[in-house]
């Protein structure tokens, strides 16, 4: 279930915009020059982010997507019209910091996720996820030291109609871990 917060009045027109800008391409299929790795439900895979000036790895593992309803749309856009026929997709990813110092910032670990509905990519709701059940707001994780996990999560709007939902994560290599849900019926 997601929350309505007091940032909705400057998150809204985000959404807009970032609705706009799907419509002018945003729903392209995945390019086929990026490597793709997939992973299985509940595998993890090891890879690198950027954080600050030094690289971080990370094991990492999508554990599960969750899809909301239009009622729910309607309530974390400015124009609720623009968004019909699209729901909130919640992805829940563990991250353990494997080797790299400690983090003493807003950790970036999750902003390479993104979610798929049928080969696209849905359209992503700024902060609409850190309060979400199970999920941790990255601006809550003052020191993470090597050997801890945190679950980190990115909501993106995808159809309602949606069969297969993939939650990627990409490192700066160009490498893209990709995990495969099939969408709740």
């Amino acid at each position: 279930m997601l929350h309505r917060r007091t940032t909705s009045h400057v998150v809204g027109p985000v959404v807009v915009l970032a609705l706009a800008l799907t419509a002018c391409g945003g729903d392209k299929k995945v390019s086929p020059d990026r490597k793709k790795i997939a992973r299985g439900t509940g595998q993890s895979a090891v890879g690198e982010a950027k954080e600050g000036a030094v690289l971080v790895t990370y094991a990492l593992t999508a554990q599960k997507v969750e899809l909301g309803t239009e009622a729910e749309t309607a309530k974390m856009v400015s124009e609720p019209e623009e968004a019909k026929g699209l729901v909130p997709a919640i992805a829940r990813v563990r991250y353990t910091h494997k080797s790299g110092p400690t983090l003493t910032q807003r950790p970036r670990a999750s902003h390479p996720t993104t979610i798929y509905a049928d080969g696209r990519r849905g359209t992503l709701i700024v902060g609409a996820a850190d309060h979400a059940p199970g999920c941790e707001s990255p601006s809550s994780v003052k020191s993470w030291k090597r050997g801890q996990s945190h679950v980190l999560c990115e909501t993106y709007l995808v159809p309602k109609d949606a069969k297969d939902l993939e939650v990627h994560w990409s490192e700066q290599n160009g490498r893209t871990f990709v995990w495969k849900f099939p969408a709740a019926t």
